[in-house]
């Protein structure tokens, strides 16, 4: 018997997974909720942009759910031993970038910054660096597009120069202080083995692909000469950034005696190289050439893989085009939205509607089930926390058109749901246009498994069946996958991605497929929310929006004058 162990770090908890590497049988779990801040993340209420955690927080995470987990695991499988976990692999947010010491130690856990936001982790929702992004954006344009050509053609807010620009201008003596920069994906791993210090730590390809602009053709990370006309201190940090970078399939180290005394597994034990949670997802839930994974939770990501022996058009306004980071021959193409479940959040928590009882998630989605679509007149953007694909742009925000006297709560949930459909439909119309076709859609996430009228409005609008990934935990379940693929096949696991895919990963039975009648309905709708989506964000749009309004009401009309109502 083996097992292994997979850690996946969110944005709110962290979750950790012991599995039998033999059929990915999830046999001992446990979350522990982060105890910084507001459910995990320092906030600050003169700054919406402003998102932070704290490092100790995902030591803890460590300790308290190995050690749960095990404990559930021995007391449910009678014959399991910590000494059968044959490996560990790691997930987290990002880009989530850490300011460290010359010792790889966070700079907030020092006495003398450990009050301060900027030196902690900056988490991936993170935007107070919108401006720095836009520097960096037009600055590569100038002089080095080929920058922006894997990423989408646009350097967001959300990723690591950004961030670490921004803390360079408003709070230098934080910056000065730290030795370098390194993304939690790589800080973790690195920890668990002993591999911290800079000049030992290995950079994993996810997050120095897809948010640092990284790439072999030129050498790794952007070079010094350019990182210095935005700044000259930044250009000194690129030589604490190795010109090499690591895939999941490699590891990152062997877990510490320490460590291996403290959680009660095999000292020597390999751990992979760290990646992000919606590429460990995508692994988890089966990824595959034209199988789409998405990861619905607070935020979405969109996972998509090409075999990178093959030749691959860029693709504006998505998260990157990288090589080996997701699966090893393939290419990983990341897109997503930028809130999601935040915006259901949101208008649950903060807008409060009809109260505690009336106003729940549950209360809402039952009585948004019973209309049909169109049946409100409404019609929203999904942008309450910016747009990252395809338009690039954390400075846009949401909006719903279509209100009257009559609105009542259900139907603006429902719209906003609608809205972070028709974004998802935006998305994989993009992918397909520049000719990455999607045959296949698989969802993972908590909201995917929880929310079956969200699962029916994303099949039909986008006119695809919409499946479901077996695990309830996608994401750490492909953590675990990486720790088997690093153990290899002698020592239990397996010696690729795709052998240990087809033993530990599966789809729900439970599937939604578009109802024909319905999709007619949000054929209509996207033209409208197309017109939106491009009048509000693609500059020098030219066009007339006075119709949106009238024909909303005119699709309305049409519903109501045949009386239907929703089944579900």
């Amino acid at each position: 018997m083996a097992y292994t162990i997979g850690l996946d770090y969110g944005t709110n908890s962290v979750r950790c997974l012991i599995v039998d590497v033999t059929n990915g049988e999830e046999i001992g779990s446990c979350v522990y909720e982060y105890e910084s801040g507001q459910a995990g993340i320092i906030l600050d209420p003169a700054d919406h942009n402003l998102a932070r955690q704290n490092p100790a927080d995902y030591l803890k995470g460590i300790k308290v759910t190995i050690k749960a987990a095990i404990t559930e695991a021995k007391n449910g499988r009678k014959d399991f031993k910590p000494s059968q976990v044959i490996g560990i692999g790691v997930d987290t947010t990002g880009s989530t970038p850490i300011p460290v010491d010359k010792n790889g130690t966070p700079l907030n856990m020092s006495d003398e910054f450990k009050d301060n936001p900027n030196a902690c982790a900056w988490l991936w929702k993170d935007h107070t660096g919108h401006a720095e992004a836009a520097e960096i954006t037009k600055l590569a344009e100038k002089e080095h597009p080929e920058y922006l050509a894997c990423c989408g053609g646009t350097y967001s807010s959300e990723w690591f120069f950004s961030k670490i620009l921004h803390c360079l201008l408003v709070d230098p003596k934080t910056f000065d202080a730290a030795y370098t920069w390194v993304e939690h994906a790589d800080w973790l791993p690195a920890v668990l083995t002993g591999t911290e210090a800079p000049d030992k730590i290995r950079r994993c390809r996810c997050a120095a692909g897809h948010k640092a602009m990284f790439n072999n053709d030129w050498g790794g990370y952007p070079d010094a000469g350019f990182l210095s006309k935005l700044d000259p201190k930044l250009g000194r940090l690129r030589k604490t950034l190795s010109d090499r970078t690591y895939a999941v399939d490699q590891t990152a180290g062997r877990l510490t005696d320490g460590w291996a005394k403290e959680l009660g597994l095999p000292a020597g034990i390999p751990v992979a190289m760290g990646a992000f949670d919606a590429h460990l997802g995508g692994v988890g839930s089966g990824i595959k050439k034209g199988v789409l994974v998405k990861i619905v939770g607070t935020s979405t990501c969109d996972m998509l893989v090409s075999p990178s022996d093959q030749e691959l058009a860029e693709i504006p306004g998505i998260c990157g085009i990288v090589d080996g980071s997701i699966l090893p021959g393939y290419y990983g193409l990341e897109a997503g939205q930028s809130a999601v479940g935040d915006i259901f959040n949101w208008f649950v928590n903060y807008i409060q509607p009809g109260g505690s009882k009336t106003g729940s998630h549950e209360a809402l989605t039952e009585k948004a089930g019973k209309l049909k679509p169109g049946q409100s007149g409404l019609l929203a953007l999904d942008w309450n926390n910016g747009n990252r694909t395809i338009l690039v742009d954390q400075r846009l925000t949401g909006l719903l058109v279509g209100q009257t006297l009559h609105t009542k709560p259900e139907e603006i949930y429902r719209a906003l749901i609608e809205a972070t459909a028709f974004g998802d439909l935006t998305i994989i119309n993009r992918f397909e246009e520049y000719g990455v076709k999607v045959y296949e859609v698989v969802n993972c996430g908590g909201i995917a498994e929880k929310n079956p009228l969200l699962m029916q409005i994303y099949a039909d609008v986008t006119d695809r069946e919409m499946k479901i990934s077996r695990s309830a935990q996608s994401c750490a379940l492909g953590a675990a996958i990486a720790g088997a693929v690093v153990a290899g096949k002698a020592s239990g696991g397996y010696d690729n991605f795709a052998d240990a895919q087809a033993a530990m990963c599966g789809i729900k039975d439970i599937t939604y497929k578009p109802i024909a009648e319905n999709n007619k309905v949000y054929q209509e709708l996207y033209v409208l929310y197309k017109q939106l989506h491009d009048a509000f964000g693609v500059q020098g749009w030219s066009g007339e929006l006075a119709n949106v309004m009238k024909e909303l009401l005119s699709i309305k009309d049409s519903i109501q004058s045949r009386g239907e109502h929703s089944t579900m």
